[in-house]
């Protein structure tokens, strides 16, 4: 079980610049990496290796000083989806880009390719936006982790159709998504009748596991009177 960081389907972004200099200045200005590693660290938002690119020197011929550095545990609030903007997307709350924060340094990650193809709804702020799957980090290994009536994912998603914040990357629970794909099932429409499980479902637990002849009731075990 991965601790700390792990690799990721890698990503180009953009980073927000000013996320490289203490936010003391740089605002508004833009540097272009590729994310390629996530950290979880309870309490906190994803954080993620960036390796920059150098390429935005292309663009004005000024000296190519990034290429190649790399910065650890850049918050996902500073990440961009790598397109072309007429106006850059506006920075986002942490608790709107991640409503829950993460909940254990032990984790998996994992990209779920049923439901990668097709758009997913994405629920910020009480509004309704749409989002490209990328990858999803689950939790395990803490009190908060593993309580089934607590435990979230976070799926990390490009917002594709948000308004002010097209481009930007997110991370949701379940319970503010819903994956599309037509071909295999219709997207059902207002809330699920969900209610979150207090039960740890478990094998052993149960009485009969005092009984030798139940726990030992293998295949070629000798039949007994009943």
């Amino acid at each position: 079980m991965p601790y700390l960081i792990s690799d990721i389907p890698h990503f180009k972004c953009w980073v927000r610049k000013e996320y490289t200099c203490n936010h003391e200045q740089y605002h508004g200005e833009f540097i272009h990496g590729m994310a390629i590693a996530v950290n979880t660290i309870p309490d906190r938002c994803l954080s993620f290796q960036i390796i920059f690119a150098g390429c935005e020197s292309d663009f004005d011929d000024s000296e190519n000083v990034h290429g190649g550095a790399m910065w650890a545990r850049m918050p996902i609030t500073a990440l961009v989806a790598d397109e072309m903007y007429e106006e850059w997307p506006e920075t986002m709350a942490t608790h709107l880009a991640q409503p829950w924060d993460c909940s254990s340094h032990h984790h998996s990650i994992v990209r779920m390719e049923r439901v990668s193809s097709s758009p997913w709804i994405c629920k910020i702020d009480g509004e309704f936006y749409q989002g490209k799957y990328l990858f999803t980090v689950d939790y395990t290994e803490s009190d908060i982790a593993d309580d089934p009536a607590q435990h979230k994912q976070s799926h990390v998603l490009q917002l594709t159709d948000a308004g002010k914040w097209t481009g930007n990357i997110v991370a949701l629970p379940n319970n503010r998504v819903r994956a599309t794909s037509p071909a295999l099932w219709e997207t059902g429409e207002g809330p699920p009748d969900f209610k979150p499980s207090q039960y740890a479902h478990a094998a052993e637990i149960h009485n009969s596991y005092l009984d030798p002849a139940v726990t030992f009731d293998n295949l070629y075990a000798k039949e007994t009177n009943k």
